[in-house]
């Protein structure tokens, strides 16, 4: 009877608790003495759940089976090295330590940086919005096409990406930026691990760019919202917009809102007391009455949507009212703020209800005040003797 060399293991190193995702590896059991790790996937305990059953793990496990049961029968020697060379990878598969033997060049050409890439974003200790902001470059990176290897983290490679991601013209100079951002945590990490000689934003720079200036919702274009007849999906966004403009809380906020827990009544109103998901800062704002009737309307519990799906319905609200002017989600919070600064809330206290660590953030608002500027040089104009 042929022995049971190939089995699957999840979470081995006890990382679920702290980082929220385990490693599933095949392990290889050539001898006594010889043991085989293959990384598989890095998954959740509850994904983990309902993939260990599927027949490609099955298959997978089949697969190695029959390669180390041909070893044997052909009187191989059980070593990594052998059972290596079956599954096409040559010398010892130190993939991520970046070792090799006496005199040998780094198989570079076999090394997947997007691998490398992945499950670093996968098991680091980061917020989930954090995480998907990062994976949207590792996607980018995927259909770029032309990194994915350690080799292939090049200069060139590097000014090629940027010219890709600016191409379809969706992105602004700041989008972009933060993409390489991201991606030069990864190469500095490779670099300090050893696994590429020199770090390929080294050799190049890209300009951080300038925001596009913020087009926040007037006080009648955010009323001509709040009153319309809309279809039903898309008055459950608008009212979803709505709540976030009449409180400046972000998407990722509104959605983990609870009234409950979150809130304080202090005289007529309700305020919010929490802290920003991306950033971790405090925030305490009120409720202004148009988004208390939001909370009203659906017995204090929000709806829940993706972000994604929330613009799109933003984008047919904005055509379908004829409003001139981009609507995304985060625009609520932008008019929100600009709506506080007209009726001269304080800067200081603007940045409290935000949640802003730095004022200088808040700042920015202010210089898009045309309205409020043109109001107190009149009333400066008159009072000047």
């Amino acid at each position: 009877m042929k022995r049971k060399a190939v089995t699957v293991v999840f979470d081995r190193l006890k990382q679920v608790n702290e980082m929220g995702v385990g490693k599933v590896e095949f392990v290889i059991r050539l001898s006594r003495t010889a043991k085989k790790n293959i990384l598989f996937a890095t998954m959740t305990e509850r994904e983990w759940a309902k993939e260990k059953s599927k027949p490609y793990i099955a298959a997978e496990i089949a697969r190695y089976q029959k390669i180390v049961d041909a070893m044997e029968v052909f009187g191989e020697e059980m070593t990594v090295v052998n059972f290596n060379a079956h599954i096409g990878i040559e010398g010892n598969d130190n993939r991520w330590k970046g070792e090799k033997k006496k005199d040998e060049k780094p198989k570079e050409e076999a090394m997947s940086f997007l691998d490398f890439m992945r499950d670093n974003i996968a098991t680091a200790k980061m917020r989930e919005t954090t995480r998907k902001q990062k994976l949207v470059t590792y996607n980018a990176l995927l259909d770029f096409g032309k990194i994915q290897t350690f080799a292939d983290l090049t200069a060139k490679n590097l000014r090629a990406f940027n010219e890709w991601l600016h191409a379809d013209g969706t992105r602004s100079d700041v989008s972009v930026h933060n993409y390489h951002k991201n991606l030069h945590i990864q190469t500095r990490k490779a670099y300090q691990e050893g696994l590429i000689e020199k770090d390929p934003y080294d050799l190049v720079k890209f300009p951080r760019g300038k925001c596009k200036e913020r087009r926040p919702l007037s006080e009648i274009e955010l009323k001509k919202i709040r009153e319309a007849e809309l279809p039903p999906k898309e008055s459950r966004v608008r009212d979803l917009f709505i709540f976030a403009a009449y409180t400046g809380l972000a998407y990722c906020d509104v959605q983990e809102f609870n009234f409950k827990m979150m809130t304080e009544l202090m005289g007529d109103l309700y305020y919010i007391d929490g802290s920003r998901l991306k950033t971790g800062s405090n925030f305490f704002t009120p409720i202004l009455p148009p988004a208390m009737e939001v909370l009203k309307r659906y017995n204090y519990k929000l709806p829940k949507i993706s972000n994604q799906k929330a613009n799109d319905y933003l984008h047919n609200i904005e055509s379908r009212l004829c409003i001139n002017k981009p609507i995304t989600f985060h625009v609520a919070r932008h008019s929100f703020a600009t709506v506080a600064l007209s009726h001269d809330i304080p800067i200081e206290k603007l940045a409290r209800m935000l949640g802003h660590k730095d004022i200088k953030t808040t700042q920015l608002y202010a210089k898009i005040l045309k309205d409020t500027v043109a109001r107190h040089a009149t009333n400066l104009s008159k009072a000047i003797i």
